[in-house]
């Protein structure tokens, strides 16, 4: 065990950067020889710029179970997905393989009604002693934000998408 390690973070809001903020703790947490898991909920592109980054350089372990837009499922197979990867998630959070986990878009998961929030507070009640936890996405329910050690708000000033400019390789994925 990492001394220090065993807070929990949340990194919300509807402003760009939860998803950047977290895989630069990775990156940061990787370079001082933590055992980081950095986990996906909703994502489903597996060829973005992260993963292309950890397949070159083997820093951290990132998965993505889903390899399609869960936007695009039925809600009932987005909560089979979403419960999928929260099993992954308590698995880790409990074992002794990683000091720091992250979980992206748990929160939106939430909020889109494919986790539920009890559900969420269950895996930070149930992880092991000095497991650092992350958990990123919009609409962080008031109870999360209660037992986070660190919560940040990503507010939304202006983005390129309100004029017409849609995501950019290498930047937004």
């Amino acid at each position: 065990m990492v001394r220090g390690l065993g807070l929990v973070q949340v990194y919300t809001g509807d402003g760009k950067g939860k998803t950047t903020a977290a895989l630069g703790l990775a990156l940061r947490a990787s370079g001082q020889g933590l055992r980081v898991l950095f986990l996906q909920f909703l994502k489903g592109y597996a060829r973005c710029g992260e993963h292309r980054a950890v397949e070159r350089c083997h820093l951290f372990e990132i998965v993505q179970p889903n390899r399609r837009s869960v936007f695009k499922m039925p809600p009932e197979q987005l909560r089979e997905q979403a419960l999928a990867v929260l099993a992954r998630a308590r698995e880790a959070l409990q074992g002794r393989d990683y000091d720091l986990v992250i979980l992206d878009e748990v929160l939106t998961a939430c909020k889109v009604g494919a986790l539920q929030t009890s559900e969420i507070m269950g895996l930070i009640e149930g992880r092991r002693e000095g497991v650092e936890l992350v958990l990123t996405g919009r609409g962080a329910p008031p109870e999360v934000l209660a037992v986070a050690d660190l919560a940040t708000e990503m507010t939304l000033i202006k983005h390129p998408y309100e004029r017409g400019i849609k995501a950019r390789k290498g930047i937004e994925y």
